[in-house]
């Protein structure tokens, strides 16, 4: 089949979760013998050649800040959506399928349009749906209004749905989607022999958080919560990765708090030292208050870790974890709740650990990337 897949980012040259499932998504399709179009934004420098086996890569706007203030800014959607349509109206009728996610929604709208003109079958990737509430919480109540009336646009549009969690596939129905969405629950695309090599190492009292830093993680209640808790265990530390606009007042925190030497915050690493950070602790905490699915909780169960997240109507993440059996959920992100949780951890000791793993092995099929490329392929052909 001739695909066309309509993304304004790449890997590697940005790194987040729909990047690296297109990216998968993409040299799986090549790899079956079908022709593949990645049409995205320039993230390269000029003159530079984006190399990505078996797939034509087709630049439809100029390189752009893409975040700002640790959210996507409108102007590159925008621009990518215009870039998208173009390409579209132009050579919609060399594809079969093409494939694009729903936020932003911009190109999703330029891929409904341009299929009034040239009949390629349009499936969509709905990583997260929103409430109308939400939208009017994160953007205002007018532009909040018009974002939502723009998702259940799209909703309603006549597409094939990919959703990756239980949550947004019933929101995406009761947005008015006609027809029955395809449950992608498997994103794991497995650790490299590096990480799974160590996966029997020592495991010490630490509490890792690994993601971006921004207000919808609400990592700074981790660091409130691990000051709690360490006055249960003195022999608690904290490590949190990555980085964001709330860098700043973790570190403030960790100062405040008089944490230095029992926490830190090193920012980004390598693959390679975050799973061995990873398999060493004694849990990782996902404060999250909206997680459209959750990998980092997959990848800490195959090494072992048990996860504590946070029970909340917008986090997907609690689909992936079974309280006392591969972590723990919290009620909330109040400080107390979130240490009393990490204490939970600490006193299940040894067997909460090998609790994670048989429930890695009892889902580690439904959970991998295969079983999800499988699914689309199987959508393409029907």
């Amino acid at each position: 089949m001739r695909i066309c897949l309509l993304y304004d980012c790449l890997y590697p040259y940005t790194v987040g979760g729909a990047e690296h499932w297109y990216r998968d998504l993409t040299e799986r399709l090549a790899l079956e013998g079908h022709e593949v179009t990645y049409v995205t934004l320039r993230q390269w420098d000029r003159g530079e050649t984006p190399r990505v086996p078996g797939v034509r890569v087709v630049v439809a706007g100029p390189r752009m800040k893409l975040y700002v203030r640790g959210r996507r800014g409108i102007l590159p959607p925008l621009v990518f959506a215009l870039g998208g349509l173009w390409h579209l109206l132009r050579h919609g009728s060399s594809y079969d399928v093409v494939q694009t996610g729903a936020g932003p929604f911009f190109p999703l709208l330029s891929a409904v349009a341009a299929r009034r003109v040239h009949p390629f079958r349009l499936a969509v990737d709905w990583f997260e749906v929103w409430p109308r509430d939400y939208w009017r919480e994160y953007l205002g109540d007018v532009r909040g209004t018009i974002a939502w009336k723009i998702q259940r646009v799209c909703a309603r549009s006549q597409h094939d749905a990919f959703c990756n969690s239980r949550l947004h596939k019933r929101r995406l129905l009761e947005e008015g989607f006609r027809g029955e969405p395809i449950l992608l629950e498997g994103l794991f695309r497995g650790l490299d022999a590096h990480a799974q090599a160590g996966s029997q190492s020592p495991v010490e009292p630490i509490v890792l958080f690994a993601g971006r830093h921004i207000p919808e993680k609400r990592v700074p209640a981790l660091i409130e919560a691990f000051a709690i808790a360490r006055e249960s265990v003195p022999e608690l530390r904290c490590e949190v990765y990555g980085d964001g606009p709330d860098r700043q007042r973790v570190l403030e925190l960790i100062e405040t708090r008089g944490l230095d030497g029992a926490a830190s915050a090193p920012g980004f690493v390598d693959a390679n030292r975050l799973a061995d950070a990873i398999k060493r602790a004694l849990c990782l905490v996902l404060p999250s208050r909206r997680e459209g699915y959750g990998l980092v909780v997959v990848e800490a169960a195959s090494l072992g870790t048990p996860t504590v997240v946070v029970q909340g109507p917008d986090n997907a993440a609690t689909e992936l974890v079974e309280d006392g059996v591969n972590g723990v959920v919290a009620p909330s992100a109040d400080p107390n709740e979130l240490a009393a949780a990490i204490l939970r951890v600490y006193e299940a000791g040894p067997a909460l650990r090998t609790s994670t793993e048989a429930w890695f092995a009892r889902n580690a099929v439904r959970l991998s990337l295969e079983s999800s490329l499988t699914k689309v392929l199987q959508a393409y052909e029907a």
